[in-house]
């Protein structure tokens, strides 16, 4: 995968000085840089190959109800902004949401009675919704906050970092403006002062109404006017993907034994993990 090729170099080239052997070699800088000539590349056929369908087919073709369509259709942005907007998506939406999808079935596959439960609840909103999608998706709160609970424990980034616009006091130190500052999201996700037992994967403690156990701990995408751009794609992503695995496997884990993370410029499984996916019958689970 392109993007993963693009990380790989990018990770050693990120943390030393550009004097530093391992970033000025060739070899890094060629993989990375060609990493990412394919991502551009893709982006521009994708982008360019839609741009001319739709102007085939017309300004009042309405099949397409996608953001891409409506930044063509709008003329509020050049082709060019467009085109870079598709990039990023492509380039920061990929591993990202693929690990935390990864890591949600290794979790769901290690405790396969959170596992029934979220499959309870599809299958009872399924029902309620009568196969509506739109109506599903407000019918699995606690598949969301088991979105939640696997940002908490494995989340994209070490840190999330901010520079400081004002001074600050905290807790009687003075940082001054312009500081960078480091909030540790992966030790936050599993510090017992602000979970209870962090260590157990719980999405029911998500849904609990007290603000001090849920207030300011949800914090994979970021907060603030700064957080992810792509949470609200990703999260829809990860909540229909899930959904539809739960409908049709039940998922399980080859061993039993703690996949470790390693940091590659994002956080990852050190290790593949192997799934079995098993056929699920909701027909003979009825009766």
């Amino acid at each position: 995968m392109p993007s993963t090729r693009c990380s790989t170099p990018a990770s050693p080239c990120s943390t030393f000085p550009q004097t530093c052997s391992v970033c000025s070699g060739p070899r890094p800088v060629q993989d990375h840089v060609a990493a990412w000539d394919v991502i551009f590349s893709k982006a521009d056929i994708y982008t360019q190959n839609f741009y001319w369908e739709l102007r085939q087919k017309g300004s009042v073709h309405h099949d397409y109800r996608g953001i891409l369509y409506r930044l063509l259709g709008d003329s509020k942005m050049s082709f060019e902004d467009i085109k870079a907007n598709v990039t990023e998506m492509l380039a920061g939406g990929v591993d990202t949401t693929s690990m935390t999808l990864q890591w949600h079935l290794y979790e769901m596959a290690r405790n396969l009675k959170v596992q029934d439960m979220l499959r309870a609840e599809v299958l009872a909103a399924r029902h309620q919704a009568q196969g509506d999608m739109a109506t599903m998706l407000q019918l699995v709160p606690l598949l969301k906050a088991s979105i939640k609970e696997t940002l908490r424990l494995h989340p994209i980034s070490v840190t999330l970092q901010r520079y400081l616009v004002n001074d600050l006091v905290l807790r009687d130190y003075m940082i001054p403006a312009k500081t960078l500052v480091q909030v540790a999201i992966y030790a936050l996700g599993r510090e017992p002062t602000f979970f209870f037992d962090p260590e157990n994967f719980d999405p029911t403690r998500w849904l609990s109404k007290d603000k001090n156990i849920t207030y300011f701990r949800n914090l994979g995408f970021g907060w603030g006017v700064r957080q992810c751009l792509g949470r609200r794609i990703a999260e829809l992503e990860m909540t229909i993907f899930l959904i539809n695995m739960l409908e049709n496997f039940r998922v399980e884990i080859q061993h039993l034994s703690d996949v470790g993370t390693t940091f590659n410029l994002i956080l990852m499984p050190e290790k593949p993990i192997s799934f079995t996916f098993w056929p699920f019958n909701q027909e003979a689970t009825q009766q």
